[in-house]
């Protein structure tokens, strides 16, 4: 399947033509909120088993629902919100002023071996339709427009992957 370039209303160029900049800072921001969907690949539940040493089977029954023909990570409800069944919370310290400060981080506990869906953000076609969508899509992530600068090649290259791109954003390869 060939996805057209997102083109801007205005002008024949993306918006997006000068490139964005990302880093992903692994907040788990964009692994919870309200009900959705991360589709996972045959191939990627393989990629999963792996990881994970269990067979494609036990990673589709503990970690997966079917919908249509598709298949997507379960969530499960954390505080109101809908987490990714990956999603976990870590206990984590800082100092501040001198006082130790004990605090949770969320971090993806199958980062190495995250969905398509995943690796792509926040190079979507929903958040880059426009500049305005961009800003709303991704209001809370903390990485947007910060760190690494992506060119129009780079993020077209992984808005439009079929699987997993050679270097996604937030990779550190």
């Amino acid at each position: 399947m060939k996805l057209d370039v997102l083109s801007s209303e205005n002008d024949q160029d993306p918006w997006y033509r000068k490139g964005l900049s990302f880093s992903c800072t692994q907040c788990g921001n964009c692994c919870t909120g309200g009900p959705g969907y991360v589709w996972i690949s045959t191939l990627e539940i393989g990629r999963l088993a792996e990881f994970l040493h269990l067979t494609p089977a036990q990673v589709i029954e503990q970690y997966c629902r079917k919908i249509n023909n598709r298949f997507s990570l379960t969530e499960r409800i954390n505080r109101g919100n809908y987490d990714c069944i990956f999603l976990r919370e870590e206990p984590t310290t800082r100092v501040v002023e001198g006082q130790t400060i004990r605090t949770t981080k969320r971090v993806c506990s199958i980062y190495p071996v995250r969905p398509l869906q995943c690796r792509t953000w926040p190079f979507w076609d929903s958040t880059l339709t426009s500049e305005q969508s961009w800003k709303q899509g991704t209001q809370r992530c903390p990485g947007v427009n910060h760190g690494k600068k992506y060119t129009f090649k780079q993020i077209e290259t992984i808005r439009t992957a079929t699987d997993w791109p050679k270097q996604s954003p937030g990779s550190t390869k």
